[in-house]
C-alpha cells in the first residue's frame, strides 16, 4: 500500500471563486479533493493525516521575517481591504532589487516578499499553507520509518517558493523542506530533487543554487515562453561549490511521451550518477494534455505515459518522498495521477 499523506486543512484556502485579469484562478481546493478521492478508492493507497513538526524544518530553508510575513499578513492587511478591494489580500506594488527604504505598510510587506500576485493571502491560507508542509514532512517520516516511497497531497504546492518571497500559487517550498529535514536527518548526506511538473521549480532551484549536496533536476517547458520566464536555463548549472548540482532541461511545446521519456532518461542517468541517498519527486500533473496553466502550447502526456515516467522513477530503486505541486485540468487530474502513482504502491 502507498501511504497518502492528507490534511482537509487546505479547504480553509478557498480560492474557488478568485479570478484574476478575468482568468479563473487554476489552483482550487477540488485538485486536492478529486486526488484524495481517487486514491482513496484506489484499493492500493492508505489515507494517514500529518503529524505537526514545529517551525525548525521551516526555518532550515525560510527566513523567520518571512515565516512571520504569512503567518501575519492577511490580518495585518484587514484595516486597508477596502482599497484592496474584497478578500483575499493580493500584493500589486513589487519592490524591485536595490530598493532601500522598507516600509512596514501591508502593501509594502506584499511587494517585499511575493514575487507575483498569484498568492492570495485568505483567513485560512496560512492555516492551509502549514498542513501542506506537514504533510510533506510526514511523508519524508514515512521514508525515514522504512517506507520505500510515500506521497504527499500537497495543497498549496510549494516549488515556486523562494527563501523569502512566495509566488506561482506557491508559499513554503515544501520539496526544499523535505530535501533539507533528510539533510539534517543523515549528516548531510547527498538528496536528489526531480521536478517533473510543467513550470520550472525556479524557488527550489534558488535556494539549492550553491549548495553540492543537493541535486535539482528539472524537466520543463521552455521560460522563453512559459512561467516563471526569469529561471529555467538549459545553462543554469549551479555556482560555487554547487556548480554542477542543477540540471534544467527545457522541453518545447508539443513534448509527447516519447520526447519527454527520452529526455527522462537522460535525466535519471544524472540522478543514477550523483548518488544521493534519497529522491524527492516534485510531481506536476500540468504536463498531461489540455492543462489550462499553459500559455504557449501545452505538453502531450497521456496516462500511458504518466504510467512510463513512474515506472522509470520507481526504478531509480531509491527511499522516494513525491510531493504534489501543478496539475490543473481537472477532468483528467485523478487519471493522471493514478496512473503515476500506481508504480509506487
Amino acid at each position: 500500500m502507498l501511504k497518502v499523506v492528507h490534511d482537509p486543512r487546505h479547504l480553509v484556502h478557498d480560492t474557488s471563486a478568485l479570478t484574476i485579469h478575468g482568468q479563473p484562478f487554476f489552483e482550487v481546493p477540488a485538485r486536492a479533493e478529486i486526488l484524495r478521492t481517487a486514491l482513496a478508492e484506489s484499493g492500493w493507497c492508505s489515507l494517514v493525516g500529518p503529524e505537526a513538526h514545529g517551525r525548525g524544518p521551516l526555518e532550515a530553508v525560510h527566513t523567520p521575517e518571512y515565516l512571520d510575513f504569512l503567518a501575519s499578513i492577511f490580518e495585518a492587511g484587514a484595516p486597508f481591504r477596502h482599497t484592496l478591494g474584497a478578500a483575499p489580500v493580493l500584493g500589486d506594488t513589487f519592490a524591485p532589487p536595490g530598493t532601500r527604504f522598507r516600509s512596514s505598510h501591508p502593501w509594502a510587506q506584499l511587494g517585499r516578499f511575493t514575487f507575483d500576485i498569484e498568492v492570495p493571502f485568505y483567513p485560512g491560507t496560512w492555516v492551509a499553507v502549514s498542513a501542506s508542509v506537514e504533510c510533506a514532512l510526514t511523508a519524508a517520516d514515512l521514508v525515514l520509518g522504512g517506507e520505500r516511497a510515500a506521497y504527499a497531497l500537497c495543497r498549496p504546492p510549494g516549488h515556486h517558493a523562494l527563501s523569502a518571497r512566495a509566488g506561482g500559487y506557491c508559499y513554503l517550498n515544501n520539496a526544499a523542506i523535505v530535501a533539507r529535514f533528510l539533510q539534517q536527518r543523515h549528516g548531510g548526506m547527498r538528496v536528489a530533487i526531480l521536478d517533473i511538473d510543467f513550470h520550472h521549480g525556479n524557488g527550489t532551484q534558488e535556494i539549492f543554487y550553491s549548495d553540492p549536496g543537493v541535486l535539482y533536476a528539472s524537466l520543463h517547458a521552455d521560460p522563453d515562453g512559459e512561467y516563471p520566464f526569469h529561471w529555467g536555463g538549459a545553462d543554469e548549472r549551479g555556482e560555487g561549490a554547487g556548480l554542477g548540482a542543477n540540471l534544467n532541461v527545457p522541453l518545447p511545446a508539443g513534448t509527447d511521451d516519447a520526447r519527454y521519456l527520452e529526455a527522462l532518461d537522460d535525466t535519471l542517468a544524472s540522478i543514477r550518477e550523483y548518488a544521493p541517498i534519497f529522491l524527492i519527486v516534485s510531481a506536476g500533473f500540468d504536463i498531461g494534455v489540455g492543462d489550462p496553466s499553459v500559455l504557449t502550447g501545452d505538453f502531450k502526456i497521456s496516462p500511458e505515459g504518466f504510467s512510463a515516467i513512474g515506472r522509470r522513477v520507481r526504478a531509480l530503486d531509491l527511499p522516494t518522498v513525491i510531493v504534489q505541486e501543478g496539475g490543473y485540468r481537472l477532468e483528467t487530474l485523478a487519471a493522471n495521477a493514478t496512473a503515476f502513482l500506481s508504480a509506487f504502491r
